[in-house]
């Protein structure tokens, strides 16, 4: 392989071997090798998910489940369901622990907590990764093994070291990337670097100079496509407020000239059971979507929707108004941010109280105490029964396709 055979970033473009622009679009393989608990339906982190598991199964159901599970949940039928949408790439996010074990670090198998979310299996709400150099080293290392495995493979668009990284102070992610980026050129010097900004991909502030070959990434989430926001139109103020959260996510791409990819997007459903009026919550969640990518196609930026494959409830993301969750919360979160004048502005800052309160409460302390009674219902399956569970996840046996969202996608994806 030579470079001519990769693709390349030139300036605001990804480029192919002859030069033309090059505009991916593609879907995040989420929930298969690294799992989380609102695609495929546990409570907690992976890491706790697998644990109980492991306690309840015994170790040879377990690896035979979860081998099932890998299996299934993207398989040939899936890359060619995936092709005849038109999408010609796929953002695979993977678990670290496949290829490393913690109790035997730098040894690849016959990085951890680069942000306090569920996103990096990380149980404690602190993004060590920022604190301990030697987890930044194990990264590195685990990256340059990757590197060197895939570095003469031209199907390979390019490698994102980091999703959605979270460093309060801002500025040890741009060094981190100033690290990475050299460790990876001196065994792969032709693939393309995918960077996302801080503060879960949505702040380049702190990024003080502009790396070779390198795409910067955002996550262009709108609230309009969560039941906590405000129900989308279609209205001129609203697409504005699109098109400004979009380009304000892109201000320092756009200020030195360097190509944007959108990582992450997409907004959640509300499942079919909630009949005409879910079916009306949809569609304006589908035209939202629309909106969103006639955006990206105005400023040919390319783009990998969040997410292929999930239970059907990807409604956990955002939080459904309830007077009995609100009874519970709210005297707390009035309570903090009444005594602490600083709680509104603990980082991530684009998480007010109550979302702290939730993370803390709900998914750290909570879903931890649910992860064995979750794994009980496994409790004496078989290995057939075991398969069954798996298979669940297999595109021709246990999914529902949601063709309204694959139909945007269709059409969004035919056009150059």
């Amino acid at each position: 392989m030579t470079a001519k055979d990769f693709l390349g970033v030139d300036g605001e473009r990804i480029v192919d071997c002859n030069g033309n622009p090059v505009i991916l679009k593609g879907a995040g393989l989420g929930g298969w090798m690294n799992m989380e608990n609102f695609i495929t339906g546990y409570p907690g982190h992976e890491s706790q998910h697998r644990a109980a598991m492991l306690k309840v199964l015994g170790r040879e159901k377990y690896e035979f489940f979860f081998d099932k599970f890998l299996t299934y949940f993207f398989s040939k039928e899936d890359a060619k369901f995936f092709a005849s949408l038109g999408l010609d790439c796929s953002r695979i996010q993977f678990n670290y622990r496949h290829f490393e074990d913690d109790m035997s670090p730098r040894m690849l198998k016959k990085e951890r907590g680069q942000n306090p979310d569920w996103h990096s299996d990380n149980p404690t709400n602190y993004a060590a990764f920022w604190e301990h150099k030697d987890l930044q080293d194990r990264v590195v290392w685990l990256g340059e093994q990757l590197v060197d495995h895939y570095k003469d493979n031209a199907w390979v668009a390019g490698y994102n070291p980091l999703n959605e990284p979270c460093d309060p102070e801002h500025v040890r992610l741009v060094s981190f990337y100033d690290r990475v980026e050299k460790s990876i050129r001196k065994i792969d010097p032709n693939h393309i670097l995918c960077l996302d900004g801080n503060t879960f991909a949505m702040d380049f502030s702190y990024f003080n100079k502009v790396l070779p070959n390198c795409v910067y990434a955002i996550h262009d989430y709108a609230t309009m496509g969560f039941p906590s926001g405000q129900c989308y139109k279609g209205t001129p103020e609203q697409n504005a407020h699109l098109e400004r959260s979009f380009l304000r996510k892109c201000q320092w791409m756009i200020d030195h000239k360097v190509a944007t990819w959108n990582g992450e997007f997409g907004p959640v459903y509300e499942p079919e059971e909630g009949g005409d009026s879910a079916a009306d919550i949809n569609q304006e969640r589908y035209e939202l979507l629309g909106q969103q990518l006639r955006i990206y196609e105005q400023y040919k930026v390319g783009w990998s929707i969040w997410l292929y494959k999930d239970i059907g409830v990807q409604d956990a993301w955002g939080f459904h108004p309830s007077e009995k969750v609100d009874k519970i919360f709210k005297p707390l979160v009035e309570w903090i941010s009444a005594n602490s004048s600083t709680a509104n502005n603990k980082y991530p800052d684009t998480w007010n109280v109550w979302r702290h309160v939730s993370r803390l409460v709900k998914e750290c302390l909570l879903a931890e105490t649910l992860s064995m009674e979750f794994a009980s219902y496994f409790k004496d399956m078989n290995f057939e029964e075991l398969d069954v569970m798996a298979k669940s996840f297999a595109l021709m046996d246990g999914c529902k396709k949601r063709e309204g969202l694959n139909k945007i996608l269709r059409k969004q994806a035919s056009r150059g």
